[in-house]
Order: structure tokens, then C-alpha cells, then sequence
């Protein structure tokens, strides 16, 4: 396996993990599931505040739900793929910029 394919691997795996402490960490302190309803509570600070939090939960967030849908209401497996292509790419992205950011900062080398 090349180096750049395994960086890209690692990006996504370090992506969805964050997603998933992210949504895990938010629904144990706020005892309630992470969704994206968090962005229709008008322009409070709140919401300000939910933006970057959804930017890095929403991997997790989008397969959660897609998972229940196809569970729950049947959904196609086109739109359960197309879901799961677009949560996939979502993630490598912020994996990436995680990275990104840990590598500007010095942890990584």
C-alpha cells in the first residue's frame, strides 16, 4: 500500500472516530442524540456555537440516521450507498484537516 493511500485511510478512520466522540461526548452531556436540529433554534449564540460542532459530527451523524432509515423505513441501498459515499468523503475531509491541525501544532510529526 502507498504512503499517500495510507494517509488517506488513516484520515478517514481518524475522521469517523472523531465524529463518533464528538456525537457520543454531546448526547452523554446533553442526554439527548446530536442531530442536525441543533441549527433550527433561531440566531442565538447556541446555534453559532453548533456549526463547527456539526462540521465534525456530521459523518457520524448522516450514517446514524441513514442506518436507522434503512432499518426503520426500508430505504433503497442507492440512497443508503449514496449516503454512506457522501458521510465517507465528509469524514476523510475533516480527518484530513485534523490532521492538518495536529501536524501544524506540532504532535505529529
Amino acid at each position: 500500500m502507498s504512503p499517500d493511500t495510507l494517509n488517506s485511510l488513516f484520515s478517514l478512520l481518524i475522521g469517523f472516530a472523531l465524529a463518533g466522540a464528538l456525537a457520543n461526548g454531546y448526547q452523554a452531556m446533553a442526554e439527548r442524540p446530536a442531530g442536525f436540529g441543533l441549527l433550527q433554534e433561531g440566531a442565538a449564540p447556541k446555534t453559532f456555537a453548533a456549526v463547527p460542532f456539526l462540521v465534525f459530527a456530521a459523518p457520524f451523524i448522516i450514517m446514524r440516521n441513514t442506518l436507522r432509515g434503512a432499518r426503520i423505513e426500508r430505504r433503497r441501498f442507492e440512497f443508503v450507498m449514496m449516503a454512506t459515499v457522501i458521510s465517507g468523503f465528509w469524514s476523510l475531509m475533516s480527518g484530513t484537516f485534523f490532521m492538518m491541525t495536529l501536524r501544524a501544532a506540532g504532535v505529529l510529526a
